[in-house]
C-alpha cells in the first residue's frame, strides 16, 4: 500500500535538495537548507523538501547539513557545540535557521525528506514528528539512526509510521541480491524508497536489476543529485520514480512542461 507521503502528487517525485537557492538567491547570499531556500521551492511549486539535521547545544533539531561549520563559515565547531541563538544569528542575513518544528509550521502543505545526520536527533524527533508522519520520510545513511527515529515517533503516539529510504547498508544488500537474481523482499519490507546515486566511486549503484527488484516491492527509487536536465529525462525514461535536485525549476520545467 502507498505511504500517504506520496499520494496525491505528481510523478516522478522531484525533490528539492536542501531546498532552491536561485540565481538571485545566491546574489543575495541565500544559504541552503534555510527559510528562505525552502521557501524559494515552494514558490518554483515543488511537493518534497529533502533536508538534514543536526542538534544543537541546546539540543534543538535544526535543518543543517554538515556535522561542523567549516564549509559555511570557515569556523572548525562542531553544530553540538553552537547555542541555536547563535547559530540563528549567523544564518540571519543567509536565509534564515530553521529548526524541524518551524519547518513543520512554516510550510504546513510542504512533504519533507529528512536526512537524520546524528544519533542525537532521534529522540527529540519523535514527538516532533509523530503527529505529521503522513508527510514525513525519515532516511539516513546509517540505518541505525533511522531504526531509532522510527521507534522514537512509535513511542511518541503517531497512529502511522512515517515513510523512509533505506540506508547504506540496505542499499548495499539490495543492490548484491537483485544482481545475484534473488528477492530482496525481506529487506524492503517497510521501506517506502531507495534514494541513492547513479553511482558510487567506480560502481554502478542503479542497475535495471536494482530498479526491478525494487519494483517489484513496492518501493520507489530516487536518484541524487541530479542537476543536468539531460541526465533527469535519461533517468526517468529509465524507469526511476523521482529525483533529488538542487535545481527543482529545472526539473519541473523539464519533467512536467506546462
Amino acid at each position: 500500500m502507498t505511504h500517504p507521503f506520496f499520494a496525491k502528487t505528481a510523478q516522478p517525485r522531484i525533490l528539492a535538495h536542501r531546498g532552491l537557492v536561485t540565481a538571485e538567491g545566491r546574489e543575495s547570499g541565500v544559504w541552503e537548507n534555510t527559510a528562505a531556500a525552502f521557501a524559494a521551492a515552494h514558490a518554483a511549486g515543488v511537493d518534497y523538501i529533502e533536508t538534514d539535521c543536526q542538534v544543537t547545544a541546546d539540543g534543538d533539531v535544526v535543518l543543517f547539513h554538515d556535522s561542523d561549520l567549516r564549509r559555511l563559515l570557515d569556523d572548525a565547531r562542531e553544530v553540538h557545540e553552537v547555542r541555536t541563538r547563535e547559530l540563528a544569528a549567523l544564518f540571519a542575513e543567509h536565509g534564515g535557521l530553521l529548526t524541524v518544528t518551524e519547518a513543520l509550521s512554516a510550510f504546513p502543505e510542504m512533504r519533507f525528506n529528512i536526512d537524520v545526520k546524528t544519533p542525537a536527533a532521534a529522540d527529540p524527533l519523535g514527538s516532533i514528528l509523530s503527529a505529521h508522519t503522513h508527510r514525513v520520510l525519515v532516511t539516513s545513511f546509517s540505518d541505525a539512526n533511522r531504526r531509532a527515529t522510527i521507534d522514537s515517533i512509535r513511542k511518541a503516539g503517531a497512529d502511522l509510521r512515517p515513510a523512509t529510504s533505506g540506508g547504506t547498508r540496505t542499499i548495499a544488500a539490495v543492490r548484491s541480491l537483485s544482481a545475484a537474481r534473488l528477492s530482496p523482499g525481506r529487506l524492503l519490507r517497510d521501506v517506502d524508497a531507495l534514494q541513492i546515486p547513479e553511482r558510487r566511486g567506480g560502481i554502478r549503484v542503479l542497475t535495471p536489476a536494482l530498479l526491478r527488484a525494487a519494483h517489484r516491492a513496492g518501493t520507489e527509487v530516487h536518484v541524487w543529485t541530479v542537476n543536468d536536465a539531460e541526465d533527469m529525462r535519461r533517468l526517468v525514461a529509465a524507469g526511476v520514480d523521482g529525483v533529488v535536485t538542487d535545481h527543482s525549476d529545472v526539473a519541473l520545467a523539464t519533467l512536467r512542461p506546462a
